[in-house]
């Protein structure tokens, strides 16, 4: 087991400035060199402490905007295009960048891909949905209208 220090936000696994003991591979084959995690050390203990404070007053400002942010998806039906059969079978799925893409170009606003969840794999048209976490304590269930491009 590896003790690691978050720098990012690592779904199922915990936020910036969290302490988490992960196995050992996890850690060096992926946490560290993607830049997610830094090894734990006695020293890291203050470095900690300033993630936690920034991460604690960006908290404060962001949850306004997040709560705008969920409004405004939860409103509006976001329309994505992608390549079709003749009954309407997708070529291929949809995945969580190209719902990332479609908000984005609906200016609803930039979405991180790796936040987006689809329950359930989207191969066909018709309306879908796919959940995003804004925050810890926040959620938004988006719309997908998916027609096929013509």
């Amino acid at each position: 087991m590896a003790k690691l220090i978050l720098t990012n936000e690592v779904s199922g696994l915990g936020s910036a400035g969290d302490v988490v003991e992960v196995k050992s591979g996890f850690a060096r084959n992926y946490l560290i060199p993607q830049g997610f995690a830094v090894a734990w050390t006695r020293g890291g203990e203050k470095q900690v402490a300033s993630i936690r404070a920034a991460r604690d007053a960006r908290a404060i400002h962001v949850h306004e905007e997040a709560v705008a942010l969920k409004d405004a998806l939860e409103s509006n039906k976001v329309k994505l295009a992608v390549k079709a059969g003749a009954e309407g079978r997708l070529f291929g799925s949809v995945k969580t960048g190209d719902v990332a893409d479609a908000v984005k170009a609906a200016g609803l606003g930039d979405l991180d891909k790796r936040k987006i969840q689809i329950t359930s794999p989207i191969k066909s048209v018709g309306e879908h949905e796919a959940t995003v976490r804004l925050r810890d304590d926040l959620t938004a269930v988006i719309t997908l209208q998916v027609v096929a491009a013509k």
